[in-house]
């Protein structure tokens, strides 16, 4: 089974926490904190692999994880960061937010690489909190929560040339005829089930050694969704061209022809600015001798480009060959990838303190940055830490906010995973 779209969930690991620890050495009389920091989470990144060619890798696996970071230790010992995770997709992997669906990454060369979690910051240890007037903090922060979310992986495959045609037009025939591809052929509709995957030899004298695709067999309204076409429509997005099949034998090859371009126009009018070449298939066959010289008239009078072949028993394959290789780049441009060199989407983080505060099932809901991340690094157990907690809501002014919309003691006040007990510090009482 050939996987080229799949839905994942990645985690990157939590931050260690920091330690509150102090001193404990003989005599060194108050010796003062010494807590270290938490490790950092370990990060999740997607890296292309050119030894892969589909998503195979996630057809049974869809939850994937980041080690988390160590605890920090006395002594001002620094926790072990987590180890990053790395998961190896194939050549022209679209990887997408699998909530809104906006484009995180384009990966098209080998090696390139995308972070899709980030690992949460180790949390500082109670060193950082000592102060004159506060010599010895019993407040360190926890470690921050790793990023998690769904991705979906699209694989659009990267060949040098497409085979595009009704089913049944002989794709397959001619790529095995071109290739040493073996695949599946038979004299009936929808054989090829799932793309293929070939190396075209150009001849002694041409070092150029170019990969063909045959994707399934399109039909009318494949870009709408009809037949088994829709789904692999996307894999001739990346070639460098197009090579449209025609059976020849068919009842009216011209309607046939047209059909396909109305679909490739259809699912993006790009297809057709790409080079193609119309290949008219089954000269072997009395029925398409017959067609050739009106059909080869039609596509002249459009100005595009026809060879007549016979797949089956080699009939025009030469100078199929030549006019491939003549529509191909030298070899240096073949060696480049057929798209640019991938996209990677970079999204500033919201900076400030920004957070908002609406009602929630009679609860009051704060959102924010980075009121979300210092509550998850908040140790809600540790009294000292959870005062520091409420005094920086008042520093930010999101105490004050709450009092505004109408808070009181006992309400629920719900911060990230938090469900809070709101109360008043005692100095405003």
């Amino acid at each position: 089974m050939f996987l080229d779209d799949v839905r994942i969930f990645v985690r990157a690991g939590a931050g260690g926490d920091g330690a509150a620890t102090m001193r404990r050495e003989a005599h060194v009389p108050r010796g003062g904190p010494d807590g270290g920091d938490g490790g950092r989470g370990g990060s999740i990144y997607l890296r292309v692999d050119a030894g892969q060619t589909a998503l195979h890798d996630f057809r049974y696996k869809h939850h994937f994880g980041a080690t988390p970071g160590g605890r920090g230790e006395r002594q001002k010992r620094h926790g072990k960061a987590g180890d990053d995770l790395y998961l190896a997709v194939p050549p022209g992997t679209a990887v997408l937010d699998g909530e809104s669906g906006a484009l995180i990454a384009d990966l098209v060369a080998v090696g390139q690489e995308v972070m899709v979690a980030k690992g949460g910051r180790g949390g500082l240890g109670n060193t950082h909190f000592a102060t004159a007037v506060h010599q010895a903090p019993k407040h360190a922060q926890r470690g921050e929560p790793g990023e998690e979310r769904w991705l979906r992986l699209e694989l659009r495959l990267i060949a040098d040339v497409g085979l595009v045609g009704l089913p049944n037009a002989g794709k397959s025939t001619l790529l095995a005829a071109l290739t040493n591809a073996t695949p599946k052929i038979a004299s009936y509709p929808f054989t090829t089930l799932e793309p293929n995957l070939g190396v075209m030899d150009l001849g002694e004298d041409d070092g150029r050694r170019p990969t063909i695709a045959d994707v399934p067999g399109l039909i009318e309204g494949a870009s709408a969704g009809l037949g088994l076409g829709h789904a692999f429509l996307r894999h001739v997005e990346r070639t460098r061209i197009l090579l449209h099949v025609v059976d020849g034998a068919a009842k009216d090859p011209a309607w046939d022809h047209a059909v396909i371009r109305d679909e490739l126009e259809a699912h993006d009018p790009a297809l057709l600015r790409k080079p193609m070449l119309v290949v008219f298939n089954k000269l072997d066959l009395a029925a398409a001798r017959e067609a050739w010289p009106a059909f080869r008239a039609a596509m002249d009078a459009a100005g595009t480009g026809v060879v007549a072949i016979s797949a089956d028993d080699g009939e025009g394959l030469p100078e199929l060959r030549a006019a491939v290789a003549d529509l191909l780049p030298d070899l240096e441009g073949l060696e480049a990838p057929p798209d640019p060199a991938g996209v990677v989407v970079h999204r500033l983080e919201a900076a400030g303190d920004g957070y908002t505060i609406e009602r929630e099932d009679g609860a009051f809901r704060v959102r924010g940055k980075r009121v979300e991340r210092l509550t998850n690094q908040t140790n809600f157990d540790n009294e000292e830490s959870a005062e520091r907690f409420q005094r920086e809501l008042r520093r930010t002014g999101i105490d004050a906010a709450l009092r505004k919309a109408g808070i009181r003691q006992g309400d629920q006040v719900r911060i990230a995973a938090y469900e809070l007990e709101w109360e008043p510090l005692e100095d405003d009482e």
